[in-house]
C-alpha cells in the first residue's frame, strides 16, 4: 500500500474526485467492505478523459462537494484503471445517457480503495487564502469538472494542510 504521508512522486498522478455527501460521502466508502468501490456517473467529456489517464497506484483527493463545508476528506487510491461504465446503459439508473446505444458504453469509471481519512477535513475556503495553492484548478472560476488534475505542489500543500492538527482542538 501506498504511504501517503509522503510526497508526490514523479511516477505518480494525483486528482480530485468530486462527490455531493448527500449522494455518496467519504464514510460511506469508508464503511463499504474493503473501503472499495467503482467511481461511476461522471457525464463530462474532460472529467471523462481524466479517468482514462488515471493508472492503477495513482492517488486522489475525496472531495465533498456540497455539504456545509465543502472540502478534501480523504485520500483514495486508483486500484482498477478505466472501463465502461455501465449505468450509462441502465434505464433505471440516474445515470443513464440515451446517447449510449447498442449496449456499449461511451463513459468511463475506475475503482477507488479510500486509503486514509485525513485527520482534518481541508475546507474550500482554507484553501482559497493559501497563496501557494492559487492555481490549482479547482480554486479557479468556473471550474466545476467532478474529476480534476492535482499537481504535485498542489497535493503536498493540501496534504500538510489535512496533516496539521489545529491549536484549538
Amino acid at each position: 500500500m501506498a504511504k501517503v504521508t509522503q510526497a508526490a512522486q514523479k511516477d505518480r498522478q494525483y486528482w480530485l474526485l468530486k462527490s455531493d455527501p448527500e449522494s455518496f460521502s467519504f464514510d460511506d466508502l469508508w464503511n463499504l467492505p474493503n473501503r472499495t468501490t467503482h467511481w461511476d456517473g461522471v457525464r463530462n467529456y474532460q472529467a471523462r478523459n481524466f479517468i482514462r489517464e488515471m493508472k492503477k497506484g495513482d492517488l486522489a483527493f475525496f472531495y465533498h462537494s456540497g455539504g456545509p463545508e465543502p472540502g478534501v476528506l480523504g485520500i483514495v487510491e486508483i486500484v482498477r484503471e478505466a472501463y465502461p461504465d455501465p449505468t450509462a446503459l441502465d434505464r433505471k439508473d440516474p445515470h443513464y445517457d440515451p446517447k449510449s446505444k447498442n449496449g456499449e458504453s461511451s463513459w468511463s469509471m475506475v475503482d477507488v480503495h479510500a486509503i486514509e481519512r485525513l485527520p482534518r477535513p481541508v475546507a474550500l475556503s482554507e484553501m482559497r487564502t493559501k497563496p501557494e495553492l492559487e492555481g490549482m484548478p479547482l480554486l479557479q472560476k468556473g471550474s466545476r469538472l467532478s474529476v480534476q488534475k492535482v499537481g504535485a505542489a498542489d497535493w503536498n500543500a493540501v496534504l500538510a494542510l489535512g496533516k496539521q492538527v489545529s491549536a484549538s482542538r
